[in-house]
């Protein structure tokens, strides 16, 4: 929905709102036209509820306002002694709707001094809930976010099985785009494996001030830019395209940022025609040939010294490895049945790659240009191939091809300027990543967040408290030298909050009852 749909769709409700309420309004002791100015019937209604005025902005949350809606019918309706189970259900199920009934048909006796604290138990438990899950979603939404990393895309930098807090605030946070979804989730619902979002409304969104930009290396959670799948969980569910804020989430590292200039010459990444320089803790792993003396090299030296899983032997005393870091080779090459370890770099052209440009692969491409807000550029027939997803898709255009002639918007264009920034995204697995060499840019409104923190990381292949990585448990994502865990300091934090907890209570008891 473009901007003038949603002020029409924002009056449109204004109107219902105001005439299912007016009479309450006036019941209240207040004028009628108040129920009809925008924003301020909000704030005049929180206070017939007896409701602070904060929670208008709860209204304003997507997401939370979905869940704040009900709880505002229900109010309204208990302010004028609609107080039964059956009330509050047919205020819920009616999509508030039940309101009108009560407007029009029923005596309007308006209880100024309600009680708002819970008449029983299950009121209290439910109330409770209710906070809890409109503050875990502003949370999950606008500040933080747990993640998974579910592939070995990142690997050493980034496990199978690290469990991380995605930082919305540091590269600013998104206002979702899908209106409507079940909050704390992503495209599916747990257990019953069914669509938890629907497709309309589209909100148009917009991103709050970050505290950084994103940097070359950094690494970086996105919405994958070609998911066209349904369900995360069916993948044989595909041509559907996702709101962006539901296309699933990757984690990548930003190689090239706005502006650079980014090609692959054998494996190597070089930016502004200059090698990338790659921070201490990014370890990029290559697939290998190694040759031995004719012995076999054994597997339990291979998984225990150099935790090689992913290998095979291709006979004539040759076996090939992948996801290798320069370590391992090492190792390796000192190994005394080794006689040759040669790195595998593709040389075939693939069909598949970013803009189909013949004889790019994965090792070998570019230079490709990564576009920068504002900035204009030249197109034509050979180079559109590369902006055409950029113009068509991404912002919003009409783009039509017809041999060597370009329209945009029905006009012959042989220029484009960048409404918004690029990232080039790519895994430290060089050869077991799908990533920007394949599907292109990443743009900025698909940026999710920042890691900033492992908080769990759990080894699927091991057994006991062995499947529990200690050495990962409470670390940093980013950050120069060797891996730092914190798990010590937050349970001696945790321990001295407890204590101190205990002694405050313990004084209050003893003040109270002397």
């Amino acid at each position: 929905m473009t901007l003038y749909q949603w002020f029409i769709f924002f009056l449109i409700v204004q109107v219902i709102h105001f005439a299912g309420t007016w009479k309450m309004y006036e019941a209240a002791g207040r004028k009628r036209w108040e129920a009809a100015v925008p924003v301020y019937n909000a704030y005049v209604l929180m206070k017939i509820i007896n409701r602070p005025g904060w929670w208008v902005i709860l209204l304003f949350v997507p997401i939370v306002n979905l869940i704040m809606f009900p709880v505002v019918w229900v109010e309204l309706l208990r302010s004028f002694g609609k107080n039964t189970t059956t009330d509050t259900l047919l205020g819920i199920f009616t999509a508030g709707f039940y309101v009108y009934y009560v407007n029009y048909t029923q005596e309007l006796n308006y209880v100024p001094d309600r009680s708002i604290v819970p008449q029983s138990k299950s009121g209290d438990t439910i109330s409770s809930i209710l906070f809890a899950i409109i503050v875990a979603t502003i949370v999950h939404t606008y500040i933080m976010q747990p993640f998974t990393i579910p592939t070995s895309s990142l690997e050493k930098s980034l496990l199978v099985g690290d469990f991380l807090f995605v930082s919305k605030f540091h590269y600013g946070a998104r206002t979702p785009k899908t209106a409507v979804a079940f909050p704390m989730v992503h495209d599916t619902i747990p257990i019953l494996n069914i669509k938890s979002y629907t497709d309309w409304p589209q909100l148009p969104s917009f991103r709050f001030p970050g505290l950084e930009e994103i940097s070359r290396n950094d690494i970086v959670v996105f919405n994958w830019p070609a998911d066209t799948v349904r369900y995360f969980r069916d993948q044989h569910s595909v041509g559907i395209r996702k709101p962006v804020d539901k296309k699933s989430n990757y984690v990548k590292r930003c190689v090239g940022v706005p502006g650079d200039s980014l090609s692959i010459k054998d494996g190597i990444i070089h930016i502004n025609g200059k090698v990338l320089q790659l921070p201490m803790r990014a370890e990029p792993q290559y697939s290998y040939e190694v040759t031995t003396n004719g012995s076999m090299l054994d597997p339990t030296y291979l998984l225990k010294e150099l935790n090689i899983t992913d290998q095979y032997y291709t006979g004539q005393n040759i076996y090939q490895f992948r996801a290798l870091t320069e370590t391992s080779v090492e190792r390796l090459r000192n190994n005394p049945v080794v006689t040759d370890v040669k790195r595998i770099i593709a040389t075939q052209g693939e069909s598949n790659i970013f803009s189909g440009t013949s004889g790019w692969n994965l090792d070998n491409m570019g230079p490709i240009y990564i576009p920068e807000k504002g900035k204009t550029i030249a197109i034509d027939a050979s180079s559109i191939r590369f902006y055409k997803k950029i113009i068509g898709e991404y912002e919003k255009n009409d783009l039509q091809i017809n041999g060597n002639q370009i329209k945009i918007n029905g006009k012959v264009a042989t220029s484009y300027t960048f409404k918004q920034n690029y990232y080039w995204m790519m895994g430290d697995n060089r050869h077991n990543s799908e990533d920007s060499r394949y599907w292109g840019y990443v743009p900025e409104d698909h940026v999710v967040g920042k890691p900033v923190f492992v908080f769990m990381s759990w080894n699927q292949t091991a057994s006991g408290l062995d499947k529990v990585r200690w050495d990962r448990v409470f670390t940093t994502v980013s950050g120069e030298g060797q891996r730092v865990s914190y798990l010590k300091h937050f349970l001696i934090a945790l321990a001295l909050y407890f204590g101190i907890s205990y002694l405050v209570k313990k004084r209050r008891e003893k003040r109270l009852n002397p």
